[in-house]
């Protein structure tokens, strides 16, 4: 069996940056186990896979997919730059001529829609709720160590949990963070964590960008991903509470860093646009 598979850089429009992911685009109804075989073999922070939902779909006309995400460790509910990625390969590889397309998945319907040179996906807007300093004390001095923050925000619906540290500190102080995420997992007491987000504010001139943040999720076999769809789900809502703008433009400073724009919507969504680079087309013999 030959499976078409991807390798696209998300939320960047140059190779080597960005979130990598992989997609896959399935003709046929494959094993259950051989998607997580897949996603651990290509040790990416998440493969996608594609899929017709009915006889007769095409890559190229059909405007509505499955989709699902793994990580190499597990299947996950909610991938931003995997969901990218996926729209990148049926654009501007498989020259899909719709102008949105829909992808079923396990947190609902998602949308992408080309902009320009932009992908913007129109994602669910989750709430992080105040959380109570004591309870992930011990996971914040493991990830932070001595460093004064300034809010903590907890989303149940996504199981993270938002640390915003002190205005005090600039994107410089973010990035140069060193991080042992493997360390979470023992200094995790509540059971109730998917994701850390790390989080400060950007520049309040109005130029640039207007919030920045990292993301580590060891319980899910990601010790840090480069740049993600879903924190940017929760941090889309703290943040326009926050600066009071509907409008923003976000950068996650991981070592690979990406750009996205955030654009919230008064329905409970938000839509997030990116770029995207495919960097590898092949397929893969099974």
């Amino acid at each position: 069996m030959q499976i078409p598979i991807f390798t696209v850089d998300a939320f960047t429009n140059r190779p080597f940056s960005g979130n990598p992911a992989a997609v896959c685009l399935l003709e046929n109804d494959m094993d259950e186990d051989l998607h997580q075989k897949i996603a651990a073999e290509m040790n990416l922070s998440e493969t996608a896979f594609i899929r017709k939902l009915k006889p007769g779909d095409d890559f190229t006309k059909s405007s509505c997919f499955g989709l699902r995400w793994f990580t190499p460790a597990s299947e996950v509910p909610l991938c931003g730059h995997a969901t990218l990625a996926s729209a990148a390969v049926l654009f501007h590889v498989q020259k899909n001529t719709n102008s949105v397309l829909t992808f079923v998945t396990l947190s609902g319907e998602l949308k992408a829609r080309q902009v320009k040179d932009h992908i913007v996906l129109d994602l669910p807007l989750y709430t992080a709720y105040p959380q109570e300093l004591k309870e992930v004390e011990e996971l914040i001095k493991a990830a932070v160590g001595d460093m004064s923050v300034q809010d903590i925000r907890y989303s149940p619906d996504t199981k993270k949990l938002l640390v915003r540290l002190s205005d005090t500190y600039d994107r410089c102080v973010l990035e140069n963070l060193k991080v042992n995420a493997q360390h979470f997992l023992s200094a995790e007491k509540t059971g109730k964590l998917k994701g850390l987000i790390l989080t400060v504010k950007g520049n309040s001139s109005g130029k640039g960008h207007d919030f920045y943040s990292r993301y580590f999720a060891p319980w899910v076999g990601v010790l840090e991903d480069p740049v993600t769809g879903s924190a940017h789900a929760v941090l889309s809502s703290y943040w326009s509470e926050q600066l009071g703008k509907k409008e923003m433009l976000a950068f996650q400073c991981s070592r690979r860093g990406g750009e996205l724009k955030i654009s919230v919507r008064g329905d409970g969504r938000v839509d997030i646009a990116g770029q995207s680079a495919v960097v590898l087309k092949g397929n893969l013999t099974l």
